[in-house]
């Protein structure tokens, strides 16, 4: 099975928080990690810049379209970033852990 991670970013440290926990429990992701960030980009024909919290979640590329329909449906933002990035080799046993906890049930 090929692992992704997924990426999105939120305002709030509450917002990563959230996410991160509702994916885990439901099992569309193994693990979600929540860093501290500071965003630079153009929104409504304007430079921006806020701190953000960017979630990182790893999961199967199987679940994508779960995630990604999870955090659309719990995201804040008019337009998120949510994005996955193939992972290209992983250890095995902690694949297959990702995996597992991964499963969707």
């Amino acid at each position: 099975m090929k692992l992704i991670a997924v990426y999105t970013t939120v305002a709030t440290l509450e917002d990563a928080r959230r996410l991160a926990k509702a994916l885990v429990e439901r099992k569309l992701a193994a693990c979600a990690q929540i860093t501290a960030i500071e965003s630079f980009y153009a929104w409504n024909g304007a430079a921006q810049d806020a701190p953000e919290w960017r979630v990182l979640f790893k999961t199967t590329a199987a679940q994508y379209p779960a995630v990604e329909a999870a955090v659309r449906d719990l995201h804040t933002y008019e337009l998120p970033a949510l994005y996955a990035v193939a992972i290209e080799h992983s250890f095995a046993p902690y694949a297959a852990w990702v995996e597992e906890g991964s499963c969707g049930e």
